[in-house]
C-alpha cells in the first residue's frame, strides 16, 4: 500500500452520503498514509471481536445508563483504554490502529472507538463537537446524557459540560445549544485531521501537515482557511505555483480577511499582483 492508494481509498469513502461513510474504515485510511502496511480489515475485525465480547456482558434490559456503564467497564476496566494525558500531542493518539494497539488516545479517537463498539451492539451514539473537548452521547431523542470517552467514560449532564468548558478556558463560559450539537461523520474526520495538522506544524513536519490539509479539503472542498493553509505550506516547501494559486483563491473567497494584507505581500513576492 502506498500513500496515493491510501489517499484514493479515503477519497472514495468520503464521496458517499455522510451517513453511509464507514467512520472506522476511513479513519484507518488516514492512518494508512503513516503506516503503508496497515490492514484495515484487521482492525475492523478487532472491533467486531470487542463488540461480541461486550454483547455477552450486556443486561437484558438495555436502559441507556446501564448500557453505558457496561461499555465503560469493558473498555476502561477490562481492556484498559485510557486518555493519554502524559503525551497528549503524540500523533499516535490520532491514528486508530495505534489507539487500539496501545489502548491510548485523545478525546476524539477514544470517542471513535466507543462509537464503533456501541454501534455494533445496536446502541448508536453520535459525536458532540463541544469546543475544546470532544464528547459523545446516545443517539436517543430527549436524553441529555453525554459521555467523556477520554476520562474513562465519565457520564455528564449539561451542567457538567458547562463546568468542563469553564475548566478548559479558565473563565466562565455560557453553554450554547450549538456546543452540544451532534456532528457529522465528515466533521469528525476533519477534526481528527486538524489535530494531526497542528501536531505536525508544531513539530515542523510540513509535508505531513500538508497531507492533513489536503485530506481536509477532500472532505470540505474550497474551505477558505484550509485553502490558505495549503498555500502557505506549499510556499514554505518551495512549491510556488501551487502556493500562488491557493493564496489567490483565498483572497478571492475572503477579500476582507484580517490577513489579506500579508497574503497580498506574499503574492507580490511570488510575482503575482
Amino acid at each position: 500500500m502506498n500513500i496515493s492508494s491510501a489517499r484514493q481509498y479515503f477519497y472514495q469513502e468520503v464521496q458517499q452520503p455522510d451517513e453511509q461513510i464507514d467512520l472506522a474504515r476511513t479513519a484507518l485510511y488516514i492512518a494508512q498514509e503513516e503506516y503503508p502496511d496497515l490492514d484495515p480489515e484487521e482492525y475492523l475485525n478487532a472491533f467486531d471481536t470487542m463488540a461480541a465480547e461486550l454483547e455477552e456482558r450486556l443486561p437484558v434490559e438495555r436502559y441507556p445508563l446501564r448500557v453505558i456503564q457496561n461499555i465503560n467497564k469493558y473498555l476502561y476496566t477490562d481492556l484498559g483504554f485510557t486518555g493519554n494525558k502524559q503525551e497528549y500531542y503524540d500523533p499516535r493518539n490520532s491514528f486508530l490502529n495505534d489507539v487500539i494497539d496501545r489502548r491510548l488516545g485523545i478525546p476524539i479517537s477514544l470517542a471513535l472507538v466507543y462509537i464503533e463498539i456501541a454501534r455494533r451492539v445496536d446502541f448508536p451514539m453520535v459525536g458532540i463537537g463541544m469546543p475544546g473537548h470532544f464528547l459523545i452521547r446516545p443517539d436517543v431523542s430527549d436524553i441529555e446524557i453525554f459521555v467523556d470517552a477520554f476520562n474513562d467514560g465519565e457520564i455528564l449532564f449539561p451542567q457538567d459540560c458547562q463546568e468542563k468548558l469553564t475548566q478548559i478556558y479558565q473563565h466562565p463560559v455560557t453553554l450554547q445549544p450549538e456546543f452540544l450539537a451532534a456532528v457529522t461523520n465528515k466533521q469528525i474526520l476533519a477534526r481528527m485531521l486538524t489535530n494531526l495538522k497542528y501536531i505536525y506544524l508544531n513539530q515542523k513536519e510540513l509535508e505531513k501537515a500538508l497531507a492533513a490539509v489536503e485530506r481536509i479539503l477532500l472532505l470540505f472542498p474550497g474551505f477558505a482557511l484550509e485553502v490558505r493553509d495549503r498555500g502557505l505550506l506549499c510556499y514554505q516547501l518551495g512549491r510556488f505555483s501551487q502556493a500562488a494559486t491557493d493564496l489567490e483563491t483565498y483572497l478571492t473567497q475572503t477579500p476582507e480577511a484580517q490577513d489579506a494584507y500579508i497574503i497580498r505581500r506574499l503574492l507580490t513576492q511570488l510575482g503575482r499582483n
